[in-house]
């Protein structure tokens, strides 16, 4: 039986890299665009040649299916990513301005709260 390595020593894992160039473990939406595009080139493919019964139209179709689907998915969802990136970072900065001015004569809570208690 093989024992784990332990947490200080560096792991050697190989990564799967689709055609030696895209590592589709470390970037995000890779794996799914791939997936997905497979997908698509089999239905697009199989189903034009149920229509049709071309052979080779059909496998050209299938070619297109699958480059037309894994670049769209790749687009929506980078888009969505980067979407995501910026919620994330305008979060951070707000609970980090939080924890910053919290207590502070700069909180914003704070002069919300004297003010509306002034009016009254």
């Amino acid at each position: 039986m093989a024992a784990s390595p332990e947490p200080s020593e560096p792991s050697e894992q190989k990564t799967f890299k689709l055609l030696g160039i895209l590592d589709v473990e470390n970037i995000p939406c890779a794996r799914d665009s791939v997936l997905y595009g497979s997908l698509g080139s089999v239905v697009a493919g199989l189903g034009h040649f149920l229509l049709t019964s071309r052979i080779r139209r059909s496998c050209d179709v299938g070619v297109g299916g699958f480059i037309v689907v894994t670049l769209g998915y790749w687009l929506h969802c980078r888009y969505n990513y980067a979407k995501q990136r910026i919620q994330e970072r305008i979060t951070r900065e707000g609970i980090k301005n939080k924890i910053l001015y919290e207590s502070t004569h700069l909180d914003p809570e704070r002069k919300q709260a004297k003010s509306s208690s002034n009016s009254t």
